[in-house]
């Protein structure tokens, strides 16, 4: 029998209640949950485009990543989401983003997700999200860094200009370029010395008839490979962020991986 006051009761009576580390996080989940849901498409990155594409894995003369789905050059098909962070009018810059699904990266069902937004290019703007009006004007950056063989890396993609350039930020648009030809980036980590080394190309090349309702979750916490992981910076939050959005559109907390 245990006594009113004892520690035994106050363990009881704060069972299920997150802790207070856990309280910002689920702030951020509950408020991702209900902007998903009121949006009926992500949380962030409402307005977008899902087309097909194609990542060639690339070697160079600086030598091994130590990354088992780097080691060999090859081809491998994506699924990319071109989108809008706030959905603002066309006219306006505004936050793109660039979503890449390499289904079987590391092996068979070995998903891996890679999230770029658009950034400055110098040491501190690369960290920090840049508003643009030009999808091919500036890179794209993964803004904390990943754990690359364990090193601290951030990632980018460098648009590579092509005719279709200038290329609003906009769906329609990005169509429209996209019906004139392929979009490619040069896709890049951040070496010792904070210079950058391509370590693949990405093609985007057609438009799927996706809605925004049925656009795929996109999280590279839950869809990461060997050797090549996100960074544990604002992890708890970006995770939280994450399923809220999903569990917002009605999918599960955690979905079964592979």
């Amino acid at each position: 029998m245990s006594v009113p006051g004892t520690s035994t009761d106050a363990v009881r009576a704060t069972a299920g209640r997150p802790s207070p580390r856990s309280r910002p996080a689920a702030l951020v989940e509950a408020a991702f949950r209900a902007l998903a849901r009121l949006r009926h498409a992500p949380a962030l990155h409402p307005q977008g485009l899902t087309c097909t594409g194609e990542l060639e894995v690339v070697a160079d003369r600086a030598g091994s990543w130590d990354v088992p789905w780097l080691e060999t050059p090859r081809r491998l098909a994506v699924t990319v989401r071109l989108s809008r962070a706030g959905g603002l009018p066309r006219r306006l810059p505004d936050g793109l983003g660039l979503a890449v699904r390499v289904t079987d990266a590391d092996g068979p069902g070995r998903t891996l997700d890679l999230l770029m937004t658009s950034s400055g290019r110098g040491r501190a703007g690369r960290h920090l999200p840049l508003p643009r009006a030009d999808a091919l004007r500036g890179p794209y950056s993964s803004l904390l860094p990943y754990r690359v063989a364990g090193r601290s890396r951030l990632l980018a993609a460098f648009p590579r200009r092509t005719r279709q350039a200038p290329v609003p930020g906009d769906p329609e648009s990005m169509a429209a370029a996209l019906a004139a030809g392929p979009l490619v980036y040069d896709l890049c980590a951040e070496t010792g010395d904070r210079s950058w080394r391509r370590f693949a190309v990405l093609t985007v090349r057609a438009v799927l008839p996706v809605g925004q309702e049925d656009t795929a979750d996109f999280d590279p916490y839950l869809n990461s490979v060997r050797a090549f992981t996100p960074g544990g910076a604002l992890a708890a939050t970006r995770r939280a962020a994450y399923r809220g959005s999903r569990t917002g559109r009605g999918g599960p907390r955690e979905p079964r991986r592979g």
